[in-house]
């Protein structure tokens, strides 16, 4: 372990005062994985705003089921509950929403500008920093309306090196800035924005028929937002490995999110699972 901080809960409820996390932020030495551990207090009525915290995860996972390198006390591992008012056609704005605030926290407490890669890895200098897993229950109800959804993070943060399958392909804080970083500021920077985030998801649903949604996500800036923070929204050549593999330049982001790829072939696709790659 590299880093000597340990994480304070005192401190973080103290300084979260406001948020919707202070009164149910959880925090464990070590767990399998957060998410998981969550999804289930989730689907036993846990209310939201419950906050799952480790300092090292034995089996995280990531968006397709991926895992990572998990060193105990560098990196962040973290899974919060959120129940917006959203259909399940619009859960993917709640990832978008969380990389925005991952980006933000990272700017202020550590001066990095880092970019993101639809719809969920956060990089830098081309490098995998950390990623967002949402995992989402459904009502049963004929609008397919949102349960809650568990929003699991992991950042690395004072990661000084990485298994050598890994070194081309991953970076930290640490790495990236020279030197350590504070795991409790950057925490408290992130639920702040997140909080911030999930409460502006929350405005912009007022009651309006499912297909106006949309349109309504446009109009209130999440979408934009998303798109001027990312390279990879417009202009960006890209390898899709879904519906057979194919090539082509990304073209924005539809109305519910998801990423619309102008292919090789002439056809306009929409990327529905993640998974896109670099092909410049």
């Amino acid at each position: 372990m590299s880093s000597l901080e340990v994480f304070n809960p005192a401190a973080l409820r103290a300084a979260l005062v406001g948020t919707r996390f202070p009164a149910r932020l959880h925090h464990f030495p070590s767990a399998e994985s957060t998410n998981t551990l969550l999804l289930e207090a989730a689907a036993n009525g846990a209310p939201e705003g419950t906050l799952y915290l480790a300092d090292a995860q034995t089996v995280g996972r990531g968006r397709g089921g991926h895992s990572w390198h998990s060193a105990p006390g560098d990196g962040l591992y973290v899974s919060v509950l959120a129940k917006p008012s959203l259909q399940l056609r619009e859960a993917l704005w709640i990832s978008l929403a969380t990389a925005l605030a991952v980006q933000s926290a990272i700017k202020s407490t550590t001066g990095l500008s880092i970019d993101l890669r639809w719809p969920n890895d956060l990089l830098f200098a081309g490098k995998k920093l950390g990623g967002i897993l949402v995992e989402a229950a459904v009502e049963p109800d004929a609008d397919a309306t949102l349960r809650y959804a568990v929003i699991g993070i992991g950042i690395n943060i004072n990661h000084e090196s990485f298994p050598p399958e890994l070194t081309s392909l991953a970076t930290s804080l640490r790495l990236a800035t020279g030197h350590e970083q504070s795991r409790n500021s950057l925490l408290i920077a992130l639920l702040r924005a997140l909080d911030f985030e999930l409460t502006q998801l929350e405005a912009e649903q007022p009651e309006l028929p499912a297909q106006q949604s949309g349109i309504l996500a446009q109009q209130f800036g999440i979408l934009e937002r998303f798109s001027a923070a990312s390279t990879w929204v417009r202009g960006k050549r890209v390898r899709v490995p879904e519906q057979g593999g194919y090539c082509g330049i990304t073209a924005g982001l539809n109305a519910h999110g998801y990423l619309l790829v102008d292919a090789d072939d002439g056809t306009q696709r929409t990327v529905l699972s993640g998974g896109v790659r670099d092909e410049s």
